[in-house]
């Protein structure tokens, strides 16, 4: 089992925040999951697919001595922070690079952070123990420092947390049984993430008419303008496609089989609930036109 990655087990979809005393919940830090292995002196870094990261943090060794037990594995988020946001793209980042000496450049420009959330591991194996168990044994286990953390969380309070991290502008919160085990590799209901909606500014690239009608959504990166990051098909009201498309014709640019592509002009408001690790947003829905927006203005919101 050590050094030997264990399938996490996965979160499962929730559409709203709820109390219940039978469950604790914790913030959905946005970052990488990351599994740790210690043992003795040595410590590896693992992602959810069970590739091996190690030497792209050499943050792992204040980790490991964080970790108070001679063997252990940890579940982790690998995160890092902005003030008290976690920033998805700044750990992706850490992640792609490969070069040692900027690997070391961002280790002090973007710090990474492990935020332990469960244990699996010490002398034997925890995954059958129910999760109360397992918090009280990472809290005995790990004496937090800046590269390893206890994942704050609250009993019974879902609601309460979820309004907390509306405020902070996180991505959400996970809701977990007390009395339930770790299960490898499941998509289990004793799990459930609750996204809180997002919001962003987004320039109209195009449009499509079939199968249904939508706008093609693009924003400015740092090294990319323009891109396309999306669809929009649901909240329009009919004057409102009417509008746009009296205005587009006027914007015609180009045209493939299934775009009709505009002058990039137009800029509107959508919200929407998940964002893949490509910046691609889903389950979008339009929230209106931004007629006096400039379309230099709608960048990703790192």
């Amino acid at each position: 089992m050590l050094f030997e990655p264990v399938p996490p087990m996965i979160v499962s979809m929730g559409r709203e925040a709820f109390d219940d005393d039978g469950y604790l919940f914790e913030p959905k830090w946005d970052g990488w999951r990351i599994q740790l292995h210690k043992q003795g002196g040595r410590i590896e870094a693992y992602t959810r697919s069970g590739l091996a990261v190690t030497d792209k943090f050499p943050e792992l060794a204040e980790a490991a001595a964080a970790i108070k037990a001679p063997e252990a594995i940890l579940d982790c988020e690998g995160v890092c922070l902005r003030g008290e946001r976690t920033v998805f793209d700044d750990f992706a980042y850490r992640g792609r690079l490969a070069d040692p000496k900027r690997i070391a450049a961002a280790a002090q420009t973007h710090p990474a952070t492990f935020v332990a959330f469960d244990v699996l591991r010490t002398a034997e194996p925890h995954l059958r123990e129910p999760l109360a168990a397992r918090k009280a044994r990472l809290a005995e286990l790990v004496a937090p420092n800046a590269a390893l953390a206890l994942s704050m969380h609250v009993e019974g309070r879902g609601r309460a947390l979820q309004a907390w991290t509306v405020e902070r502008n996180l991505e959400g919160t996970v809701a977990k049984r007390l009395d339930g085990a770790y299960r490898p590799g499941v998509v289990a209901k004793d799990w459930i993430k609750v996204k809180n909606v997002q919001t962003i500014d987004a320039i109209v690239l195009g449009y499509r008419t079939k199968p249904r009608f939508a706008l093609v959504l693009g924003l400015h990166f740092r090294t990319i303008r323009f891109k396309p990051v999306g669809t929009v098909e649901f909240g329009f009201a009919p004057h409102e496609k009417q509008a746009f498309l009296e205005i587009a014709r006027q914007l015609h640019a180009a045209s493939d089989r299934k775009t009709q592509w505009i002058e990039p002009k137009l800029c509107c408001r959508v919200q929407y609930l998940e964002r893949t690790d490509r910046h691609q947003l889903r389950e979008t829905v339009f929230r209106g036109f931004l007629f006096d927006k400039s379309p230099e203005d709608c960048r990703w919101t790192y």
